[in-house]
Order: C-alpha cells, then sequence, then structure tokens
C-alpha cells in the first residue's frame, strides 16, 4: 500500500477527510441553533467537543425545538 509518510497509510487521510466533510454540516447547524435559542451552554460545549456530530445530532433534534409563541 502506497504511504504518505511512514506514520500512516493513505487511507487514513481519507478516513480524516470523510470524518470532516460529515462532521463540519452537523456543527455548523448545531452551532447556529444554539446562538439563536440563546443556549450558551451547548454552544460552548459543540464548539469544544466533537463526537464526529453525534452530539450536535442528539442537540438539533432534542433539545433545540422552538418554543412555542403566546
Amino acid at each position: 500500500m502506497e504511504q504518505v509518510n511512514s506514520l500512516y497509510p493513505v487511507w487514513v487521510t481519507w478516513v480524516i477527510l470523510a470524518a470532516t466533510a460529515w462532521t463540519l454540516p452537523w456543527k455548523g447547524v448545531a452551532l447556529w441553533r444554539s446562538a439563536r435559542n440563546n443556549h450558551t451552554a451547548w454552544f460552548v460545549v459543540l464548539l469544544i467537543v466533537n463526537t464526529l456530530a453525534i452530539l450536535e445530532i442528539i442537540y438539533i433534534f432534542g433539545f433545540s425545538k422552538k418554543k412555542p409563541q403566546a
């Protein structure tokens, strides 16, 4: 197998790129929603913690529901 250097094979680069392409849109939407909903704690946690979009998906579908307007 072709290697970029002696530390890791080429497929590792593709896995990292795929994980980044998967995570960035989810993280962007989750950060945007948490900022719009004034969820400061969620914003900070989502910004710092990287869970391959699992935490972001949980926030988007579970915790970022809009409050009914009176």
